[in-house]
């Protein structure tokens, strides 16, 4: 009788098919026997087993040809391979059960009594939960992860994470019986089939849309009014060409006004002199607001006083500027007086910035760029209206501190690259309020704002693109 190892080398060397038939069949009443009892008598699953150890045998023919008995290897190949079927078995019924499970929740009126009572308090109960256990439950029944991704994603095996799953599961089950909630499906298979519902079609692609046309437009008045100078740029190479145009026109210079420039020249000693005793004015209350407690604030009659005084004191560092930057161009500058003047009311250098009070709309723009880039609360809050204030007061409700110091922080970075704000367009709406358009040099960002008129104060009311 030849060896089994002559037989399993004539095919490993020849791939001579008649030897290898008859190593089959010395050996198929082993393997098959050997298979059938442990998948639990299913001929048809022992057939497969029976299958993938001779499969196994024909590829390792060549190491395998060595052994004088292949009764061993063959029995514990069976062992290991019956062993992966039945397994691989058990995970195909489990997930056909939970098939049939979901089935009947979507027939059956009695889960979805259970839901009915679940739904009201789910979401309440799931932040009852420390974080750990509400993530673990949420990548499960409301993402519909599978437990290999889980593993992959926390770190841990499925098995952990298996576990995981069921501590949370049994957590939230204890919190539901103190409310007196019972299911009578398991709690995890109606969190998968109820928790999460399909939204509309078209849902995602409308809320896209309608939020960042909401995040360019600025219609909110809470936290963007914090961040009203990161304007989208609104038609940038338009208005940059007007302006660009504008500036570079070649206009007729007035003789007339420049005979004017030194008369103003002289004038300007008297001014200097009240922008003296106005600075010292808003030094001295400066002082008074830095040394101020926090539990003591400012009265309210005198931080507007401040901002007033501020405001002046601005206004006439402003025309100083302006002044001397007249005297110093000579008659034959290629831009005109008119130009010049122009340019210069309408532009606030960043050195320049104050609280330039809210007596005109040009002013408390100035006002709140300037109390933005320090990240005061308390003076951009003074520069809205009262709604856009109790919008404002809600966004920061709750925070702390150092929350609301960050997103401060965060909202008003840009101001590190603006070199100063240029009034570019000032419209008077039908309602009285003042379209003001204002490009931040330095940051190369456009924006726009509302400004009504509240008492004898002028107050940003909101912002956007158009009028």
């Amino acid at each position: 009788m030849i060896l089994d190892s002559e037989l399993l080398r004539r095919y490993a060397e020849a791939e001579t098919e008649d030897a290898f038939a008859e190593l089959v069949r010395r050996h198929v009443g082993l393997v098959y026997s050997a298979a059938l009892r442990q998948v639990n008598g299913d001929t048809q699953m022992a057939q497969d087993v029976a299958q993938m150890v001779f499969t196994d045998l024909a590829r390792k023919a060549a190491v395998l040809s060595r052994r004088q008995f292949l009764a061993g290897w063959l029995y514990t190949s069976t062992h290991f391979a019956a062993a992966n079927v039945v397994r691989k078995e058990g995970r195909r019924r489990i997930h056909e059960q939970e098939a049939l499970v979901m089935r009947e929740l979507l027939q059956d009126p009695t889960p979805d009594l259970d839901w009915q009572q679940l739904r009201p308090v789910l979401d309440e109960l799931m932040h009852d939960l420390k974080e750990t256990d509400r993530a673990v439950l949420l990548m499960r029944f409301f993402e519909n992860r599978p437990f290999s991704d889980m593993g992959e994603r926390l770190g841990l095996s499925e098995d952990a994470v298996r576990k995981r799953v069921d501590r949370a599961l049994e957590k939230l089950r204890v919190l539901l019986a103190k409310r007196g909630v019972t299911t009578s499906v398991a709690l995890g298979t109606m969190l998968s089939a109820s928790a999460v519902q399909i939204a509309p079609a078209g849902l995602a692609a409308t809320l896209a849309s309608a939020s960042l046309a909401s995040a360019v437009s600025g219609t909110g008045t809470t936290i963007t009014l914090m961040k009203f100078m990161t304007m989208t740029k609104i038609q940038a190479g338009i208005i940059g060409g007007i302006i660009l145009a504008g500036v570079l026109t070649p206009l007729v210079i007035q003789q007339r006004a420049l005979a004017n420039l030194s008369k103003e020249n002289l004038a300007l000693r008297d001014r200097a002199e009240q922008l003296a005793q106005l600075a010292a004015e808003n030094q001295n209350l400066s002082n008074q607001l830095a040394a101020a407690k926090p539990v003591k604030p400012l009265p309210a009659d005198q931080f507007s006083e401040l901002l007033r005084l501020r405001g002046e004191a601005g206004v006439q560092k402003n025309e100083l500027a302006k002044l001397r930057a007249e005297a110093a161009l000579g008659p034959n500058s290629a831009r005109s007086l008119a130009a010049r003047e122009r340019a210069a009311k309408n532009y606030y250098p960043k050195e320049s910035w104050a609280a330039a009070g809210l007596a005109t709309p040009e002013s408390t723009v100035q006002s709140m760029s300037w109390a933005a880039s320090r990240g005061d609360i308390k003076g951009v809050l003074a520069c809205v209206s009262p709604e856009a204030q109790a919008d404002l007061t809600n966004q920061f409700a709750g925070k702390s501190q150092d929350e609301i110091s960050n997103e401060i922080a965060t909202n008003t970075s840009h101001f590190e690259q603006v070199d100063g704000l240029r009034i570019v367009n000032e419209k008077t709406l039908p309602d009285g309020a003042v379209f003001l358009t204002f490009y931040n040099q330095g940051a190369d960002i456009w924006g726009s704002v509302r400004v009504k008129q509240v008492g004898n104060e002028w107050k940003i009311i909101g912002n956007s693109d158009t009028p």
